[in-house]
């Protein structure tokens, strides 16, 4: 596809370093003793005191002794290969605070530098890609038209070439990235990576993304280069691109992911509801999406409401809550009326220009949307509910809150913060490439690939 009306940015500085907690603050332990960790079998490893510095619970030697009960020479030895991986770095920390002065403690931390993480967020017209530290901070990102009813052949070869700019812009080598991270608008079985009987994605269904990706990127980058070698590190490269890890996700499920780890960490059960060309939530409870048995969970877009009785949904049924509240059932409302607007983002642009029947509309249907969101905020109990998406306005956010107040319990809201997205269109971006960093940094796999790189 051509570049006409795509937008690139390299190295942006003003972007936020939106990392997922869990990457640590770097400060102290604390006075009192900590509590004592043990590796599900035998003595924790090196990925486990990874885990414990990344979060923030273990920031020195002497913390990670008293934590894991390892001794020092064990604690050294399990440091040593994360340091050789290029993982961890020791910096000097604040001074000693004791009146008798003394060296201040040496401060580990985990090196979000040393590898990036490519994500993608397809929507049903356009797409946006970017390359991430694994902090979380866009090193580069591009947004362009991209239609994903042209099949995921087309579709995939298109961000395999752009994630190849991103790289050569930002003159990064293949080597040096450690996974890649796809949202998109239908359920997705997360085991295999494919999407299940997507409803905007014609053409989808069962197919092989991971293999295209790798593929496309493969395509776009013939020749791969070594990580730099650094005075820490082996410079040993990651495994070669047929085999780098690709996790893929619904887009609501990753963007409230990505919310939820960057600005709501310490909220047990979130929930976010995107409002675009269709309907779809995502819940994160206790740090971890929650998707149902087979991706299917968050899916309320296709929740019949009795106000949809002779509205035909994209999934071929009548009466869904997409069919009457959607941004594409309010610009088919708006055309009806007279009113040029083919998509949500037509009329996100109309909202914007404070249109009087873009916001009549859109106050109705938030008004739909609260009706059924004052059943999920009874079950789920959260303590964030996010709109996001096309329609996340004032219009439609004040029609949500008018039926959810009136519907819900005052018990199941007392506690309740209904919010607008704070990481914007960005969202589903990082939460993709916090997927990826903290599937590839969990103890157990991080074992695996340090062994694999033989350090």
């Amino acid at each position: 596809m051509g570049s006409a009306g795509r937008s690139t940015t390299t190295e942006d500085p003003a972007a936020p370093r939106q990392g997922a907690p869990g990457t640590g603050d770097g400060t102290a332990p604390s006075a009192r003793p900590l509590p004592r960790v043990r590796a599900a079998a035998g003595q924790p490893g090196a990925g486990e005191l990874l885990r414990l510095v990344r979060s923030g619970r273990a920031t020195t030697r002497g913390a990670l002794q008293e934590v894991t009960g390892l001794s020092r020479a064990t604690v050294g030895q399990r440091l040593g290969r994360l340091f050789r991986a290029g993982w961890l770095r020791e910096e000097a920390g604040p001074p000693a605070d004791s009146p008798l002065g003394g060296r201040p403690a040496l401060r580990l931390e985990f090196d979000e530098t040393h590898a990036v993480v490519l994500a993608a967020a397809l929507e049903t017209r356009h797409a946006r890609t970017a390359l991430l530290t694994l902090g979380g901070e866009i090193i580069a990102e591009d947004t362009g038209p991209l239609t994903v009813e042209d099949g995921p052949e087309a579709v995939l070869g298109d961000l395999g070439a752009r994630f190849g700019q991103l790289l050569r812009a930002t003159g990064r080598p293949a080597a040096s990235v450690c996974g890649i991270g796809l949202a998109v608008p239908g359920p997705v079985d997360t085991a295999t990576g494919r999407v299940v009987q997507p409803p905007m994605m014609p053409g989808w269904d069962g197919h092989d993304i991971r293999a295209r990706l790798r593929r496309a990127l493969t395509e776009a980058l013939p020749a791969t280069s070594a990580r730099p070698t650094t005075a820490t590190s082996t410079a040993l490269p990651d495994p070669p691109l047929p085999a780098l890890p690709v996790l893929v996700d619904n887009d609501a499920n990753l963007m409230a992911y990505g919310e939820q780890r960057a600005h709501y960490p310490h909220c047990a059960a979130f929930a976010l509801v995107k409002v675009s060309t269709g309907i779809g939530a995502g819940v994160v409870v206790d740090g971890a999406v929650y998707r149902g048995i087979d991706g299917g969970a968050g899916d309320i877009g296709h929740i019949r409401v009795p106000q949809g009785a002779d509205a035909l949904c994209r999934c071929g049924a009548h009466g869904c809550l997409a069919a009457v509240a959607s941004g594409g059932a309010v610009a088919r409302r708006l055309t009806e009326a007279g009113v040029a607007a083919a998509s949500g983002s037509d009329v996100r642009a109309l909202l914007e220009a404070g249109h009087p029947e873009a916001v009549r509309f859109a106050r109705e249907a938030g008004r739909h949307v609260g009706e059924v969101l004052a059943t999920v905020v009874t079950l789920l109990n959260p303590g964030v509910l996010m709109i996001a998406g096309d329609l996340a306005g004032t219009p439609f956010l004040t029609g949500v809150r008018e039926l959810l107040y009136q519907r819900a319990l005052p018990r199941s809201t007392a506690h309740l913060e209904v919010v607008t997205s704070r990481l914007g269109e960005r969202a589903a971006l990082i939460g993709a490439a916090t997927l990826v960093v903290e599937h590839l940094y969990a103890p157990g796999r991080a074992e695996e690939r340090l062994a694999a790189l033989g350090v």
